[in-house]
């Protein structure tokens, strides 16, 4: 059987964590931070957890 290929743009947003949780960037940080808050901004820094419901198909992209 062939190996699984990995999603490259799933390898770029998403990072397993040592304990194999995943982690993704936040949302809303691309464009339009003028009007953004420096409170609001400093939040989009931090990775959050992939919910519960989007962990198993992001797993098959990153042939886990």
């Amino acid at each position: 059987m062939p190996k699984t290929k990995t999603q490259s743009a799933a390898k770029k947003r998403f990072k397993v964590t040592g304990t194999g949780r995943l982690m993704r960037r936040r949302a809303m940080r691309s464009h339009l931070l003028e009007k953004k808050s420096a409170k609001r901004k400093r939040g989009f820094r931090k990775l959050v957890p992939v919910d519960e419901s989007n962990v198993k198909s992001v797993k098959k992209l990153l042939g886990r």
